[in-house]
């Protein structure tokens, strides 16, 4: 069969998960012409430590989506406890910036959510599309792309500006060569794996010398079991373990013997899944017709959780930037440098202190680097309510 050619979007999104979803779903209310192409067929999970922090939780709330979040099963998180050296330490989560708890879906969940939000506001969302390549104009703008449906035939989609939402090897940002502007060092370890058994008591750290475990709740009354670590010591434990699952049991008695213990009348329900080595990275978030979000343009340790945070608030600055640019209130280059430099203001604080942490210091100073982060999120919470609500008339309607 022949290329489908499509009349010219305002903009393509390539992917659909949360920095994409959230990003289409923002230019959709405020009127905009968005096709988001996503390779996956939803629901689907994906490799993610998707506990939600407050800001991340006062993202899904301002947009109306929370209430769904809730009711797809993902329970409430009241309180975080703290186990160090012997010692725990239960807080409830307070009421701030408008929300007392926090949430963790599973990502097949979330996504399908956002995706689904994005569509009812008018984005034309097609899964199964994967994307083969960039297309550019004589002086090197990039105009759309090409890619293949789920039947494998060839489509070319138009833009006046295509969104790399498409995760840490993103092919959108290869393709426009977008430069990485600054790399830290990259030597931690993340596995997990989901376990059904008795209640969860809301989500809880395990502090310990160069380990760092824990619990959060999720759909179906299971809970994400994870362990961070050094990946040199990872590795060792990989090398000699019989199995993968064998090498986290290992891991997890090490880091946490008494959430391990805890788990022998609990039942694993997933395999286990683990990243060694994920690169801590900012990249070039735009060029002439393009422009990066999420993991794409953004990348640090899944030491911090904050991932989906951070996709949430980018994604809402690219759109809110992108909508200015494309009524004609300011040049494009100026709305997306715009948007570059307020991204890299907003994630200084949380990746220098995730790179700090993914080090595993000393214990006291890990201890520290958490209450910091703690701070920060909170001021990042309150920054993010109190901005006026892109594409809010829509939402109200809706």
């Amino acid at each position: 069969m022949g290329t489908r050619h499509h009349s010219q979007q305002d903009v393509v999104v390539v992917g659909a998960r949360a920095a994409g979803g959230a990003t289409a779903l923002l230019l959709a209310r405020m009127g905009h012409d968005v096709v988001v192409v996503e390779r996956s067929l939803f629901p689907s999970d994906t490799l993610s430590t998707h506990s939600i922090s407050r800001s991340g939780v006062v993202q899904l709330a301002r947009w109306g989506l929370l209430d769904q979040v809730l009711a797809s099963g993902a329970p409430a998180i009241r309180q975080v406890t703290f186990h160090v050296a012997g010692e725990s330490i239960t807080r409830r989560v307070k009421d701030r910036a408008g929300v007392d708890h926090l949430v963790a879906p599973r990502r097949h969940v979330l996504d399908a959510i956002v995706a689904d939000a994005a569509r009812a506001a008018g984005a034309d969302v097609r899964f199964g599309v994967t994307v083969t390549g960039i297309r550019q104009d004589d002086s090197g703008r990039v105009v759309g792309v090409t890619a293949r449906d789920p039947a494998g035939d060839p489509v070319e989609l138009d833009a006046r500006v295509v969104v790399g939402a498409d995760g840490l090897r993103s092919r959108v940002a290869r393709s426009v060569g977008a430069s990485v502007h600054e790399a830290r060092r990259s030597d931690g370890a993340t596995h997990y794996a989901y376990y059904a058994g008795p209640g969860w008591r809301g989500t809880e750290f395990f502090l310990g010398e160069a380990a760092f475990a824990g619990v959060f709740p999720t759909n179906n009354g299971e809970a994400c079991i994870w362990v961070c670590s050094p990946s040199p010591h990872a590795e060792a434990i990989r090398r000699r373990a019989a199995s993968l699952p064998e090498a986290f049991d290992e891991m997890l008695a090490e880091a946490a013997p008494e959430l391990a213990s805890r788990l022998r009348d609990a039942r694993r329900t997933s395999p286990v899944r683990g990243a060694l080595r994920l690169p801590n990275q900012v990249r070039q978030a735009f060029g002439p017709g393009w422009a990066l979000v999420g993991d794409a343009g953004y990348h640090r340790d899944p030491i911090t959780g904050h991932g989906i945070s951070d996709a949430f608030r980018d994604a809402e600055l690219l759109a809110v930037a992108l909508d200015r640019a494309l009524e004609g209130e300011v040049y494009e280059t100026t709305a997306l440098a715009g948007y570059q430099r307020q991204r890299d203001e907003a994630l200084r604080q949380i990746f220098d202190i995730t790179c700090a942490l993914a080090t595993y210091p000393p214990l006291a100073q890990f201890i520290d680097l958490q209450k910091r982060l703690s701070t920060a999120i909170e001021v990042e919470a309150a920054s993010l309510a109190a901005r006026p609500v892109p594409g809010e008339r829509q939402l109200a309607v809706a």
